[in-house]
């Protein structure tokens, strides 16, 4: 599509939104969507998303696919699942993850397996992204945000079983399937999670089938102590197993295994002082093998390989709330956490070769965020954190020691929000500050952490400011961001044993427009825009890695128990490139093409328990490919491209149940 035709429907987009942020009644509720297309900011800085909810597009079952719905949020593409969330041009290790209050971290250090990977996103009840470094709560790095996967763990007020479960069929063999059941009763309860996923190589909208077939599956168990209202003991386990094709490299996941275990120990109004205490120690085990052969066809002339890294993840948190004042909650904690990674390479007899480790971190922090109401309308948040980090490179051919470091890490914000008394607004604004080391991709993959030098650790400094509007017929918000970023973390080019990361000073700013406005009893007209800008200062150049100006809009009509809804998605090209430069998630691989898709979708509701919702996304079969995305690759049997293609017409049915 032209950059002039895009520029129209931005406009034309930029003038609804602006229309919708100044319409309203005087009432309060909330204007969900059945289908979730672009989950709103509904709190200052904060979106929460019900990953039980159909969604459209359809994400893949995994992390990344259902952040990429929210505004602000891309998703680098690899193949049809596991690939690399963005918070407003940032990724990795700027945007902290916690699953169930525990950090992971993948294995593969050419990040087959982010984080996000290990996440069945329909088993957890809850997910809360926490925009710029304007909290400190949850560990160190957040110089994007943050993202926590929650389950909803609450005593039962009488005996009985509960539980949901959904089944959605698609386009390309696609196949999604979980059922969760809860039995207890007020003294205790014991939940089981069962998720499937599968999909086949889907095609883009030229036809071309795309290397990019999955299979998913986990298994989690909570069992939970709950002998009064203010006590909560939980022990949960979870083991999962995956594998997945990639269309961006030479090798595809012959399997991402991961075994967790958390215990958690929750009790409220200990004193007058102490509102609630809590603490919570966690293990995760990540096992990846990446090999060439047992998903494609091996190219003539190649042997087989393989690599089987893997990663052991304990960590532990404790926190405590405290009523200083009617008007005043101090939260103070502490946090550890230690991660060994180990790597074994060779061919199909890999695994009676001996493990050797190649990186070791340890990380321990301590904050105090507080609360403070000025008044009934006004508040004022602020907290800081100091974080000790250390550090052990070591050679994957021998295990010997090749460097070290460590770090002190501080972070900080204050923040002011005041309820309009006139109006049903809210406006804030806060300064923020992160900083973060070199994660082990940075020090390994691309050699930060060597006997001659040491990448600094990155610094962000984040002015936020925004506006909420809520009433009965709409819902909006406007959030901006000016970031000046110090250090910065630079991939470069270069061969693979060379230095191919530097620390460059770099300046961003942008933000999120969205918008629901219920103009008529059954119509419903929802917006989103998303931008970011960045600028390499150090280099004189463009930031790499920055998305593009995108849009949506989306128009529902809902009657009785039938909604029929349509999603206009369009994205502009991007010329602000810095090719070969990047993170540890991609790279530029040049300027980009704006394109703009069409998805449709109803759903009926026979009862209260029951949802069925029926969809179909790309309507117009558009090829086209994000500009945050990683390479095409040649690989027998399938047409290469420069970018990782998204799927083309894709048509789904999904039925939600609750017992």
């Amino acid at each position: 599509m032209e950059s002039r035709n895009l520029s129209r429907y931005f406009l034309i987009l930029f003038i609804v939104l602006c229309n919708i942020t100044w319409v309203g009644a005087e009432e309060t509720t909330i204007l969900d969507e059945v289908v979730v297309t672009a989950p709103r900011m509904e709190e200052a800085l904060t979106v929460t998303n019900n990953p039980k909810a159909p969604q459209q597009p359809v994400p893949a079952n995994d992390g990344a696919a259902l952040l990429r719905n929210i505004p602000g949020f891309s998703m680098i593409r690899k193949g049809g699942t596991d690939g690399d969330p963005v918070l407003r041009g940032l990724a990795g290790s700027r945007l902290n993850l916690l699953i169930d209050g525990a950090e992971l971290l993948g294995g593969c250090g050419m990040r087959m397996d982010p984080p996000t990977a290990y996440v069945f996103p329909e088993v957890y009840d809850r997910v809360t992204v926490l925009k710029g470094p304007q909290t400190v709560r949850y560990g160190n790095g957040n110089l994007a945000g943050v993202v926590l996967f929650d389950r909803d763990i609450n005593q039962l007020r009488q005996p009985g079983i509960r539980g949901n479960g959904s089944l959605m069929v698609g386009s390309w063999g696609r196949v999604d399937g979980v059922v969760s059941s809860n039995i207890g009763s007020e003294l205790g309860f014991l939940q089981a999670t069962i998720s499937h996923a599968e999909a086949d190589d889907y095609r883009d909208g030229d036809g071309r089938r795309v290397h990019s077939s999955y299979n998913r599956e986990s298994v989690t168990g909570v069992v939970g102590w709950t002998p009064d209202n203010d006590t909560k003991i939980t022990l949960d386990a979870i083991g999962s197993r995956a594998k997945a094709a990639y269309a961006d490299r030479g090798m595809d996941g012959a399997k991402f295994d991961r075994q967790g275990i958390g215990l958690k120990a929750e009790r409220e109004n200990v004193s007058p002082l102490i509102k609630k205490v809590s603490g919570h120690v966690y293990y995760n085990y990540i096992d990846h093998v990446m090999d060439n052969y047992s998903q494609r066809t091996l190219a003539v002339g190649s042997m087989p390989m393989v690599s089987n890294p893997d990663r052991e993840t304990e960590g532990a948190r404790v926190s405590a709330e405290l009523g200083l004042s009617t008007a005043t909650l101090l939260t103070i904690g502490f946090d550890w956490q230690s991660n060994k990674h180990t790597l074994r390479k060779g061919g199909v007899n890999y695994a009676s070769l001996p493990r050797i480790r190649d990186m070791e971190t340890s990380m321990w922090g301590a904050y105090g965020e507080l609360r403070y109401d000025l008044s009934f309308s006004s508040r004022l948040l602020g907290g800081l954190r100091y974080d000790y980090w250390s550090a052990n490179r070591y050679s994957s051919t021998n295990g010997a020691t090749m460097a070290s470091d460590n770090a002190g890490l501080m972070a900080g914000f204050l923040r002011y929000e005041q309820d309009l008394q006139e109006l049903p607004v809210t406006i804030y604004v806060g300064l923020g500050h992160a900083e973060r080391p070199m994660d082990y991709w940075e020090a390994s993959t691309y050699n930060g952490l060597v006997a001659t030098s040491k990448i600094d650790p990155e610094r962000n400094t984040q002015l936020d400011l925004g506006v909420l509007w809520d009433t009965d017929t709409l819902s909006a918000s406007a959030s901006l961001f000016y970031s000046k970023m110090n250090d910065y973390i630079l991939i470069t080019p270069g061969a693979s044993t060379a230095v191919r990361v530097r620390n460059v000073d770099a300046t961003r700013w942008g933000g999120e427009l969205d918008g629901a406005w219920r103009f008529m009893p059954d119509w419903t007209l929802r917006g989103s825009l998303a931008y970011t800008w960045g600028q390499n200062d150090s280099m004189d150049v463009a930031l790499a890695q920055t998305p593009p100006l995108e849009a949506k809009l989306g128009l529902d009509y809902k009657t009785g128990p039938w909604t029929v809804a349509g999603l206009l998605r369009m994205v502009s090209d991007q010329d602000r490139v810095h090719v070969g430069y990047g993170n540890i998630v991609g790279t530029d691989l040049g300027k980009s093409s704006g394109f703009a898709t069409l998805a449709l979708n109803a759903s009926y509701r026979p009862s209260k328990n029951w949802l069925v919702s029926v969809g179909v996304d790309n309507i117009f079969d558009q090829p086209y490919a994000e500009h945050i995305s990683r390479n095409g690759v040649d690989i027998t049997g399938f047409e290469q491209t420069t970018r990782v293609n998204e799927p083309g017409r894709f048509m789904w049915l999904k039925v939600t149940a609750e017992y």
